[in-house]
């Protein structure tokens, strides 16, 4: 063999070894095609909407450790089966409990009205006679933290904190600081009770509740949402320059320690069933509305998405399992105690993603995967796309019961809900079935159910459990 021929052979082996080496993953083409039918299809499905109805109509509100509670795990057992879920088990989770009493507040001077309130979830009660006490107002719980406690001290703290309604609810954390260490901050500067400005985008006169939290050593102070007219008027009252007063009586109790269950059904893949994409949404819900929009949708979508790849056959490489976790309200037990059964396993989730911001539209697909994954990724939002879904980064942080499992290391998903109205009926008793509407409701099941089908048929791992996710989660705990 002459030495041109020889080098000529030696590039055209470089070329391709060169050529192999750079190739992306990609779907196989009857992959991607079936994902397109499914989009499709999906969107014009109205399964979403029947469970959700049912949820609602059967149970209501089911606030966890309540007889309610119960009643929701065996309609979520029963669901799975009628819906032909292979596999339909429970995993039992156990926390304290909370019950609300009677909850009323007047202004008693200088101009005597009644408020509308609701408790903060975890919050103490007053005495039966109710809690007197002149308001001291601030603008947000950072300034509460910055006030003296001669301004405080035995006074009802009111912060006064509007919230601003956007699609990804990004004044959402901003505002619920005040309710969730508000009733801390307060009594560390002598307070005996606390009033937030409902963490709401609407001006109905509803009260949003929420939970709140104590901490080991500071005294426990009662506390309570207004409505956002009921914030209004205290405020033009404090605007005329007199002491208001205030009277406040709640009934609230903290019960004893409850063992409810994550509802979990899965469909078994044919050729790696030990691995699966894991959906799904919170169970529980608040006890003032139906639960409908938080989270009923959630639990719906995701619950109709496997449905329907179920129900139509297609292939299905791994598993698909959808969980329903308990009581996320009152401190993301449920996810919690998932991680502690399954962190070990994390490799074996190809996927994750949850539904707990409304019923939607989807808007974006965002990831968290290694490197290797993003043409997976990016060829997922382009499938997706038609369903106006726009493609997001590589920080997908959403759905607050995987957040444990995150910490572990698990690839995740954002597709990212439109909560521009989310945040009107947040906890609120306004929260019901006639919110929901069918076609933003079915475009969200529709991209559930395209985003698993390509998950669950993906040519390799997005890298649950490998270095890249785990090394990312430790470096974000250390910050």
């Amino acid at each position: 063999m002459s030495i041109k021929t020889t080098l000529t052979v030696l590039t055209f082996l470089l070329f391709s070894v060169a050529s192999v080496t750079a190739a992306e993953p990609e779907f196989a083409k009857d992959i991607a095609d079936k994902a397109a039918w499914v989009r499709d299809h999906a969107a014009d499905d109205n399964k979403s909407m029947a469970i959700v109805e049912s949820l609602t109509t059967e149970v209501g509100p089911r606030m966890a450790g309540t007889e309610a509670d119960a009643r929701a795990v065996i309609w979520a057992q029963n669901k799975f089966k009628a819906l032909g879920f292979d596999k339909v088990w429970l995993e039992p989770v156990t926390f304290p409990t909370w019950k609300r009493g009677v909850e009323v507040a007047e202004i008693v001077s200088p101009f005597p009205q009644p408020l509308v309130i609701t408790a903060l979830g975890n919050s103490i009660p007053t005495s039966e006679q109710g809690l007197s006490a002149e308001i001291v107002q601030f603008a947000s719980l950072d300034d509460l933290k910055a006030a003296k406690p001669e301004q405080v001290n035995g006074k009802i703290v009111f912060i006064n904190r509007k919230m601003t309604a956007h699609r990804d609810g990004r004044d959402y954390g901003p505002t619920v600081s005040a309710r969730g260490d508000g009733p801390v901050e307060a009594a560390k500067l002598g307070a005996v009770g606390l009033l937030i400005r409902s963490v709401g985008t609407h001006n109905h006169r509803m009260p949003h509740t929420g939970n709140s939290r104590y901490k080991e050593g500071v005294t426990k102070i009662p506390a309570a949402a207004l409505s956002a007219p009921d914030a209004d008027l205290l405020v033009n009252m404090l605007a005329r320059g007199n002491p208001v007063t205030v009277k406040m009586t709640l009934g609230s109790q903290p019960g004893p320690m409850y063992t409810s269950h994550n509802v979990i059904g899965e469909i078994t893949g044919s050729e790696l069933p030990n691995e699966y994409v894991l959906i799904g949404g919170h169970l529980d819900s608040w006890d003032l509305g139906t639960g409908a929009v938080d989270d009923g949708a959630g639990c719906a979508v995701t619950m109709a998405a496997a449905e329907f790849l179920a129900r139509h056959k297609l292939p299905l490489k791994r598993s698909i399992r959808v969980v329903l976790f308990a009581n996320e309200e009152q401190g993301l037990w449920g996810g919690n105690q998932y991680r502690d059964r399954h962190a070990k396993s994390v490799k074996n989730i190809i996927a994750a993603a949850e539904a707990d911001f409304g019923q939607g539209p989807v808007y974006m697909l965002s990831s968290r995967v290694k490197p290797e994954a993003l043409p997976l990724v990016k060829q997922m939002q382009q499938i997706m796309a038609p369903l106006g879904i726009e493609a997001g980064d590589n920080n997908a942080s959403n759905g607050p019961d995987l957040i444990a499992m995150r910490n572990e290391g698990m690839a995740l998903f954002s597709l990212h809900l439109d909560g521009t109205d989310y945040f009107d009926l947040h906890h609120t008793a306004d929260d019901t079935f006639d919110k929901i509407e069918a076609k933003r409701l079915n475009q969200t099941a529709a991209a559930y159910a395209t985003f698993t089908f390509l998950a669950a048929n993906a040519p390799m791992s997005f890298g649950s459990g490998e270095s890249y996710l785990v090394e990312k989660a430790k470096a974000e705990r250390n910050k």
